[in-house]
């Protein structure tokens, strides 16, 4: 199991666009994959369990992955957030 913080940079949170953008990229894995925020933990595969979470601007998430793909799905996962989700 991997885990890593990370901070939402992009200006208008993790909103629909940008949660579906994840969703889509963590089910081309074979792994698990959450988001935590704020001790809540939400299924990275499900729009509806992440957008549950109501992420915004400048908080911090834990992604955390378990399975065969984990080092890939959490690379990946990392690198949509870190480029703000092509918002900017």
């Amino acid at each position: 199991m991997l885990t890593q913080k990370i901070t939402i940079q992009n200006k208008t949170g993790l909103h629909a666009r940008p949660a579906s953008l994840l969703i889509d990229a963590a089910n081309k894995f074979n792994c698990d994959l959450q988001i935590i925020h704020e001790n809540r933990e939400a299924n990275l595969k499900s729009i509806i369990s992440v957008m549950s979470l109501a992420i915004g601007y400048g908080e911090e998430i834990i992604i955390k992955a378990d399975g065969k793909d984990e080092e890939l799905a959490l690379a990946k996962i990392i690198e949509i957030i870190n480029n703000k989700f092509g918002e900017e």
